[in-house]
């Protein structure tokens, strides 16, 4: 007797579950539950800088992080600022808070310098955009990184990024280096660089080069989710500000004003 494709397979599908004695059945009410009840993964460590501004307007001459992030990191200085490439810099108050600023503010705020740097969102729109992936942001801590060797020059993440924290080496920064460090690696014309938190330091249990460099104590530097960290303290026991999270990336650097 002859018998349709539909029937075989509606023979053989009633056969299988008879042989397997309803664990199919049982697996398939699994992977149901399973998705509407997913296993909630426990967070990593999310690590974020606290800067005080009003601790560094005491000393307005200081540039001992910058010029320690330049020195560790091997950042070139170019005499036509046209190729400016930084890592840290400062910006009048009202360039970096612009939604901050109101009629009546106290004088000579929105002069006022602010140190800025790339803000380790925890919702990066550099990462989602860049095709090599050359950007990434780590999952054990958060920092938004980058692989100068996978950077293809195409500065998606510079138009993406909202804060303006990234830079185009539009010739080579090996010409623009004073003191090398041999440590850390140089990089070439043609790729886009940012602050990178040092991993390379925190590595060997050191700070970053910038919190470590500071004399005035303005830069705090831990894990947010840690409750017993001393950024997570001052940051529950005092106002601090992001820059523009309306635009919900979710910046890991807050300012005490």
């Amino acid at each position: 007797m002859k018998i349709s494709r539909k029937q075989f397979l509606k023979l053989t599908g009633a056969s299988l579950l008879t042989l397997s004695g309803g664990k199919l059945w049982s697996a398939l009410a699994y992977a149901g539950q399973a998705v509407a009840h997913p296993v909630q993964l426990i967070r990593g460590k999310q690590l974020a800088m606290l800067i005080d501004t009003r601790k560094c307007a005491e000393h307005p001459d200081c540039t001992g992080c910058i010029e320690a992030c330049a020195k560790a990191h091997n950042i070139p200085s170019f005499k036509n600022p046209a190729h400016e490439v930084k890592w840290i810099w400062t910006e009048p108050f009202e360039n970096v808070f612009p939604t901050e600023e109101t009629r009546f503010m106290p004088a000579g705020l929105k002069e006022k310098p602010v140190m800025v740097l790339c803000n380790h969102c925890d919702n990066p729109p550099c990462v989602r955009v860049c095709p090599t992936g050359a950007t990434w942001k780590r999952e054990d801590d958060g920092i938004v990184m980058m692989d100068w060797h996978r950077c293809i020059g195409c500065r998606y993440c510079m138009a993406a990024c909202p804060y303006g924290s990234r830079s185009f080496n539009w010739v080579d920064p090996r010409t623009a280096l004073g003191d090398l460090n041999p440590v850390f690696p140089t990089r070439t014309k043609g790729v886009v660089e940012k602050c990178t938190f040092c991993p390379e330091r925190l590595a060997k249990g050191q700070l970053p080069a910038c919190v470590e460099a500071c004399s005035a104590g303005a830069l705090l530097f831990g894990d947010l989710n840690d409750p017993a960290s001393a950024i997570r303290t001052q940051l529950e026991t005092q106002r601090t500000i992001r820059r523009r999270p309306e635009l919900g990336t979710g910046p890991n650097v807050y300012y005490v004003i």
